[in-house]
């Protein structure tokens, strides 16, 4: 007797796992607390910790996984648990200028929570003395100390020019100002009747023989030394003034540092450290070489001219650049870079034109990326967004493999600055995580030996977790946590047991719950839009089946067009009847967002010949490398179940008919096996009963991919065309703990019009198609009369004995030929 439909036909409690609400301890989820616990990646969430945890170089993060597993939302998580945990705020950081090298900007290292008050004390500092310094140059006991070294001056000067004229007039010359321009300078003229005349008027005066030729040549020799003389007491006169100036600085100096040595005292108190003490000391000393700066501008506006300000803020060099300021951190700061570009990652010195149109930069320009505003704490990065960001995935295997970051603009337009900065390199502290899908990990692990050095961890996230009672508990949990954070509605039990029970599905397997948080998190918003839709104050399973449902009508468009080119008969597909060489197999379309299945139909024909199994869809390029192995185990398989007494001589063709885009996967290898064995055994197959599984060379029928989806594909089908009660689908039984079927499929099933069967072999799946035994192989090495191996193999010697006799006859033939050609040439020769 051959196998019965029944015997393999799936019973309903294996078509779909059920979550029964009444085994839920709660009502809805306001009776339970929001979740707490990360769950469903203890491996990913283990390894993240030990990264995190080991505190020595190269022990930095790449985490793993699928987009859709909520990898980032479990990743700041964990940071924010850990920093929470830790406690410790790292230092902040200040750049300050070099006075003595302004192109190497000092780092400043100070507490968390006093750069701020650094920056804001020093800045007091500074307008405390603009206030104070021009002031103390305006008060009156430095007007008096000035005044007393002027008046001693101006005494040395006085009797420098009071001996001076004594002894001119002794020599009969005189000292006067002329004007030269806008300056006077005194001249030595010689006095003729107790009057100055000018030299050149004497000359004139000697030429007319009314002076002395002798006594005016004399006058010259007199005028001559005396001017020497003048000269050199001029020279000890611009001694004494420039003396006195330096007098005049140096008190200017003395009391400057005085006074602001002391203003500077409480600051330098405050924050005691060699580098702050060094860098007040520059700067005051600095100040001290630019007291005009003090100097409140006198300069009167010209009718006509503008007034022109000073370039820049001359205070400027004294201020703090506070480049990372950590005063509202509780913990080591948890950064998560969306958009990595290089400046938003390492930081930038920004460029300024001054009026000559040349770019100028300086210390307080520099600014801090979040690599650096992390320093200490965590950062967060996408893999693909670094690497296609200009520079950043160098600097930042630089910058952890040297621990170190030297600020610097990446800019092709910085190479026509004529002014660069090289501020001191910051020490790094920071654990980087990186997250990435599998493939682009593994291919830089490839191809970049760096990635093993300062990447020693890697945290690999699931896609789904073990289905067990904590597991579920836990969802539900998850389930409130997400209600309390967007402030949903509350979800009643059966709404929490139909979202675990998708879950299930997601996941593929009845055993696993899936872990894609992010689109469960959509379907749980969703389910609330549905049930304020209805005025509900609490979400039920109705509500869930409907955002479930909308979420697929959505998206299922082109399977709907599909299903309309097969219900007006334009793609040929047979729920009903029997045909020899046709099987429906079951077709998975991915659109990325949706996934559905469809039947298509596989026919195969078979002749004599040496040609072997064709496969149409690889001579025409449309198949792919695995649907092309799967065409070669079904060879491999005829071979070992019919060939052993036999050569397998035929020409086989199989094909997927209207199939125009490309077909891959193994999944329809048992379905061509079927249809070559109708088309050899001449036995017509049920096109009522679609079949889905790939194949070994034993003939054992292995699992598949999207059995859910073809299972619903052909139902829809069906029951768009008319359901009979025969209808149904063929599957692995590997594939049975993967079924989660629709509700209404299961109804269907339970209703007695649609079949679910789960075979093993080809032999039991043969079985079900024509309802003839397939028969099993004797110890003489023959299949029982009858049987569909039998009808097979008969028919496979039939074809050999006809290749064979074919080929003898054509030999006998082309014998006879050869022997008429020879016994013409012999009575050719007679002659």
């Amino acid at each position: 007797m051959p196998l019965k439909e029944s015997d393999k036909e799936l019973p309903i409690d294996k078509l779909r796992w059920r979550l029964d609400p009444a085994t839920l301890p709660f009502e809805t989820t306001e009776d339970l607390e929001p979740l707490k616990e990360i769950i469903g990646q203890r491996r990913g969430v283990e390894a993240f910790r030990f990264g995190m945890g080991m505190d020595k170089p190269g022990y930095n993060v790449f985490v793993t996984g699928i987009t859709g597993t909520g990898r980032m939302s479990m990743v700041r998580k964990l940071l924010e648990e850990i920093s929470k945990k830790k406690g410790t705020v790292p230092d902040e950081l200040c750049y300050v200028n070099n006075f003595k090298n302004p192109e190497a900007p000092i780092l400043l290292r100070l507490k968390a929570g006093m750069g701020r008050k650094f920056k804001k004390g020093v800045r007091d500092f500074v307008e405390t003395l603009k206030k104070q310094i021009p002031q103390l140059f305006e008060s009156q006991d430095y007007l008096n100390r000035k005044k007393d070294i002027m008046e001693e001056y101006e005494k040395k000067g006085k009797d420098f020019f009071k001996g001076l004229d004594k002894k001119v007039r002794e020599e009969g010359f005189a000292l006067v100002d002329v004007q030269v321009g806008q300056i006077k300078r005194p001249e030595l003229v010689p006095l003729i009747d107790g009057k100055p005349v000018d030299i050149d008027q004497v000359e004139a005066m000697v030429e007319k023989a009314r002076f002395p030729k002798e006594e005016f040549e004399e006058l010259k020799k007199k005028q001559a030394r005396l001017r020497g003389q003048i000269d050199h007491i001029f020279l000890e006169l611009r001694g004494l003034q420039k003396e006195v100036q330096e007098d005049v600085e140096k008190m200017d100096r003395l009391m400057f540092t005085k006074m602001a040595t002391e203003l500077a005292a409480p600051i330098r108190d405050k924050y005691k450290s060699k580098e702050i003490d060094t860098y007040f000391d520059d700067m005051l000393e600095d100040m001290t070489d630019n007291l005009q700066i003090f100097i409140r501008p006198t300069q009167q506006a010209i009718p006509g001219i503008p007034f022109m300000l000073p370039e820049g803020d001359p205070f400027q060099p004294y201020q703090v650049n506070l480049l990372v300021d950590n005063g509202d951190q509780k913990g080591p700061p948890v950064i998560i870079e969306s958009y990595p570009t290089y400046r938003n990652l390492f930081g930038s010195i920004e460029r300024v034109v001054d009026r000559s149109g040349v770019w100028r930069t300086d210390f307080s320009k520099i600014r801090a990326g979040s690599f650096i505003k992390a320093n200490g704490g965590y950062l967060v990065l996408n893999l693909l967004d670094a690497l296609m960001e200009p520079g950043v995935w160098p600097a930042l295997k630089r910058s952890l493999k040297t621990q170190k970051m030297e600020i610097q603009t990446y800019d092709p337009f910085y190479l026509f600055t004529t002014t660069g900065l090289k501020p001191e390199p910051i020490e790094m502290d920071i654990k980087v995580v990186i997250i990435a899908d599998e493939y682009l990990y593994h291919l830089l692990l490839a191809y970049d030996e760096d990635v093993k050095k300062i990447f020693k961890a890697r945290a690999d996230f699931d896609t789904s977790m073990d289905k067990n009672e904590e597991s579920i508990h836990q969802f539900a949990e998850f389930i409130k946590m997400k209600k309390d954070d967007d402030s949903l509605k509350p979800f009643d039990r059966t709404a929490v047991a139909a979202l675990i029970e998708h879950a299930v599905r997601m996941a593929g397997r009845q055993e696993k719950i899936s872990t894609s948080f992010p689109a469960i998190t959509d379907l749980i918003r969703e389910a609330d839009y549905w049930a304020g839709q209805e005025n509900q104050s609490v979400i039920q399973e109705g509500h869930v089946d409907k955002a479930i449902e909308a979420r697929v009508y959505r998206s299922n468009m082109i399977e709907e067009h599909i299903q309309e080119m097969i219900d007006r008969g334009t793609l040929m597909i047979d729920v009903d009847g029997g045909v020899v060489g046709q099987v429906n197999g079951l077709a998975v379309y991915n659109l990325g967002d949706y996934m559905f299945g469809k039947p298509s139909r596989i026919t195969a024909s078979t002749s004599m010949g040496r040609s072997g199994i064709i496969n149409i869809e690889r001579e025409a390029d449309l198949s792919g490398s695995t649907h092309n192995k799967g065409v070669l185990i079904l060879s491999g398989y005829l071979r070992k179940k019919y060939a052993q007494d036999k050569p397998l001589t035929m020409s086989a063709s199989i094909a997927f008919e209207q199939s125009y885009s490309g077909v891959d996967g193994d999944s329809a290898s048992s379905t061509e096996i079927y249809a070559l064995v109708s088309s050899l055994s001449g036995v017509p197959l049920k096109q009522s009963i679609a079949v889905t599984g790939s194949v070994n060379q034993k003939g054992e029928v292995q699992a598949i991919g999207g059995v859910n989806q073809k299972i619903e594909g052909f139902y829809d089908c069906c029951r768009k065309i008319g359901l009979t009660g025969h209808q149904g689908v063929m599957i692995p039984e590997s594939n049975v703990k993967d079924l989660m079927v629709r509700k209404d499929v299961v109804e269907a099933v339970k209703q007695g019009n649609f079949h679910i069967y789960a075979v093993k072999t080809i032999d039991e799946g043969i079985e079900i198609l024509t309802d003839k035994k397939s028969g099993e192989k004797q110890s003489d090495g023959t299949y029982p009369k009858g049987t569909i191996n039998y009808l097979v193999n008969e028919k496979l010697r039939e074809l050999a004995e006809g290749l064979k006799k074919f080929g003898e006859e054509e030999e006998k033939e082309e014998k006879t030929k050869e022997r008429g050609k020879r016994g013409k040439v012999k009575k050719g020769t007679s002659f």
